[in-house]
């Protein structure tokens, strides 16, 4: 589409600065948005240290660190010992670390392409919900280690770009281009608007190329992202180990009910992940 024709980038902004000389890519006119300067690309605001002290203060029950001696971690039946915790705590790590870098640029592909960035407070995974995530894989598959888990992990940092209806299928485009023209790797590109009565919105995984972490973008209409809230509490109870098949069963019904009552946007359903803009790298001993 011309929109994202019109916004071909190639290189990243700065992560920690704005760019005020920098010219605004003739994109005003194309985007419709009146955009006579260039756009701020402004720091991270939230700190996971903040939002962790709210959490616990907020859910008392929440999951618990084991004694000391132990380093563990257990939350009801799930658990990870020391060595496996010590290693989801340096995946958190490194995923605080690149968020710095990601997330200005998050925003300034949503300033650019007329999206609202939805819940940019919650972009960094809790500490609780990461390590429920991989304790409950290490239990589904026990052959696997706890580095291959953090490996498939994409959501660690994650962020939900939001269109209207009329705006949603190009504005998508559009953001896709702009990342994969800034060097950020396409790893996972899952659209469900196809689904009858399934999820509906596209979710994304990339690897920035900074740090070649993986982060998670949920691309939504109003509705469709109104739907996954409202489906959520039923998702995270379909997934637990302990859910029975029957009641899984039942869990997905009700959530198909709240999907196929969203409308899907002219286009959606034919939207792909983008080429990529860069030649791959050709191996050091093929160049010899």
């Amino acid at each position: 589409m011309a929109l994202a024709a019109a916004l071909g980038l190639t290189a990243a902004p700065s992560a920690t600065a704005a760019a005020p000389d920098r010219a605004p890519l003739a994109a005003g006119a194309v985007l419709g948005k009146g955009i006579t300067k260039p756009l701020p690309v402004g720091p991270p605001t939230g700190h996971i240290s903040v939002q962790a002290e709210r959490e616990a203060a907020a859910d008392p029950g929440r999951a618990q660190p084991l004694p000391a001696e132990d380093a563990g971690w257990a939350h009801g039946d799930l658990r990870l010992d020391a060595s496996d915790n010590a290693a989801v705590d340096a995946f958190m790590d490194q995923a605080r670390e690149a968020e710095r870098t990601i997330s200005p640029q998050i925003r300034t592909v949503a300033s650019w392409t007329g999206a609202e960035v939805v819940g940019f407070d919650q972009r960094l995974k809790s500490e609780d919900s990461l390590k429920r995530k991989i304790a409950t894989w290490l239990t589904e598959d026990p052959d696997q280690t706890v580095h291959e888990a953090l490996a498939d992990l994409n959501d660690s940092v994650r962020y939900t770009l939001q269109w209207d209806d009329a705006e949603y299928t190009e504005g998508v485009e559009a953001a896709a281009s702009m990342l994969a023209a800034w060097d950020h790797e396409n790893v996972r590109w899952a659209n469900t608007w196809k689904n009858r009565i399934g999820y509906k919105a596209i979710n994304t995984a990339w690897r920035d190329p900074m740090y070649a972490h993986a982060y998670e973008i949920q691309f939504h209409t109003p509705a469709s992202r109104e739907a996954a809230l409202a489906t959520h509490p039923l998702y995270e109870e379909q997934r637990l180990p302990s859910t029975s098949p029957e009641r899984k069963a039942e869990l997905a019904e009700q959530q198909g009910r709240i999907f196929a009552a969203v409308p899907v946007p002219a286009g959606a359903r034919e939207l792909t992940a983008p080429v990529p803009t860069r030649p791959a790298r050709v191996p050091l001993a093929a160049q010899r």
